[in-house]
């Protein structure tokens, strides 16, 4: 108790110094140390005390250069709009998006990027690349011959019980055997698809929503039938039974509940029970996408759609990707009642993982280095999207809107009347601005005045001078 009051008094002095001008942007705090000395407090006080302010948004850290003052933050920016969830559903429709994601490509490849808004993970040094190396160099000691022998058709058994353990934590009680290992979570959400539907079906997704899934949904010859999703509380509830209630025939529901992709929304407790509740009295496989549900600014787990599922009736499909390690494209899901048939349609579709990726990551997986990565992750992240939101408020035209999301690393951008996302991405790729418009996000028009920013990366002075200019393209249009 005394501890906590010490740093707390501590973490006062600077803030008030701070707010009253005393200290201004860009000083230089006390090092850590000599905070210990002017304040005659333990070296993990005055830590502590930096981190507080730190989290507050007042203090920011440079690699060995100690804290500084941050700039304060700007609040002039609107909140993202609310959909309208009283209209009627556009019809079902397939999915033509597989050209726009091809000409987005081809146009990222044809011109060098110097600046990439547009990617949907970290930057490498974010990661723990040498953990990572030094956990397969252990297992291939153990196993060294792992390269030649057989893989397990649902993977290997010691991720799935590190997945299992790990699942506890958001409120899951999962066995290894009801997890099947995929290559990332979009085969998950592929072999998930092709277990509840056939071509011509009809399946229910949020609106806007990731194009991968878009994609997945073409290439299987289903149909999405786009649901109004909010910037801040996800899928409309009472929008979805609409849908239920006029568009008959829905297979599925796919539904991304935690720091969703493009939005960075999060659905609240009520409404994933909600949720789940509704899709079980319709007998309706609901499909949840966890990609980014990791990342949330603080410790406290969320917990998924299948924390409420009793029947078996949510199929959770889950990336390990964005959180520990791009490279390795792991995933895995665990298909509730349907979960034999997704092992078998996995198996069918690309068979096994192959195992020293699966068991560098168990190895990871089952530390405590993995629990120090997240945190570091976290905190890493919330400050590049508190910068990068910062940013957009500073130099983006009037009409600009933004809701700042909790985690993840994603921001949802609406553009202001006469700025075309589309137009703003062309130009902005001739600076080597890379950004990824929002019609990517829908089979309908309606986000072309819409742009996703990536947070991934860390933020520098060249890289708000990048949104700078981004900005003042948006005002010529």
């Amino acid at each position: 108790m005394e501890a906590d009051l010490l740093y707390q008094r501590v973490a006062q002095h600077y803030r008030s110094a701070i707010r009253s001008g005393l200290m201004p942007a860009g000083e230089r705090m006390p090092s850590v140390r000599s905070l210990t000395r002017l304040h005659q407090v333990s070296l993990s006080t005055a830590l502590q005390a930096c981190r507080r302010l730190e989290d507050e948004g007042l203090l920011e850290a440079r690699p060995r250069s100690g804290y500084f003052v941050r700039p304060p933050r700007r609040t002039s920016i609107a909140p993202a709009a609310e959909p309208d969830v009283r209209r009627a559903p556009d019809p079902a429709q397939f999915v033509g998006i597989h050209d726009r994601v091809s000409a987005f490509v081809a146009t990222g490849e044809l011109q060098p990027v110097s600046f990439d808004f547009g990617a949907t993970y970290a930057e490498p040094g974010i990661y723990p690349g040498e953990a990572l190396k030094a956990a397969a160099i252990r297992v291939l000691r153990r196993q060294p011959e792992l390269l030649v022998r057989p893989v397990s058709p649902a993977g290997e058994l010691a991720l799935r019980t590190a997945i299992a353990r790990r699942a506890l934590d958001g409120g899951l009680h999962l066995s290894p055997d009801e997890i099947t290992i995929t290559h990332g979570c979009i085969e998950a959400l592929n072999v998930a698809l092709r277990a509840v539907a056939q071509p011509g079906d009809v399946v229910a997704v949020e609106s806007p929503t990731y194009f991968g899934l878009l994609q997945v949904l073409e290439s299987l010859g289903l149909r999405a039938l786009e649901i109004p999703t909010s910037p801040h509380t996800g899928l409309s509830i009472e929008a979805l039974e609409l849908a239920f209630e006029t568009q008959p025939g829905i297979k599925a529901v796919v539904a991304s509940p935690d720091f969703q992709n493009p939005l960075g929304c999060v659905m609240p407790d009520a409404d994933k029970a909600r949720l789940v509740a509704l899709c079980e009295r319709r007998r309706v496989p609901l499909i949840e996408d966890d990609t980014y549900g990791m990342l949330g600014d603080d410790d406290t787990p969320l917990k998924p759609l299948k924390a409420w599922d009793t029947t078996g009736n949510v199929i959770r499909c889950v990336s390990l990707r964005k959180t520990v390690a791009p490279g390795l494209r792991l995933g895995w899901v665990s298909g509730g009642r349907l979960h034999a048939r997704i092992q078998m349609l996995k198996y069918a579709q690309s068979r096994a993982n192959e195992a020293l990726g699966q068991l560098t990551m168990a190895e990871f997986l089952g530390s405590s280095a993995y629990d120090r990565h997240v945190a570091r992750l976290r905190r890493q992240i919330k400050h590049q999207r508190e910068r990068v939101a910062e940013a957009i408020a500073a130099w983006f035209p009037p009409g600009t809107r933004l809701s700042l999301p909790r985690g993840g690393m994603l921001l949802w951008v609406e553009l202001p009347p006469g700025c075309g996302a589309h137009a703003l991405f062309e130009a902005g790729m001739r600076y080597g601005i890379r950004t990824v418009p929002g019609t990517l996000f829908s089979n309908t028009h309606r986000y072309d005045h819409f742009l996703r920013i990536s947070c991934g990366y860390t933020v520098t002075h060249e890289t708000e001078q990048a949104l700078r200019l981004l900005g003042g393209l948006c005002t010529a249009k």
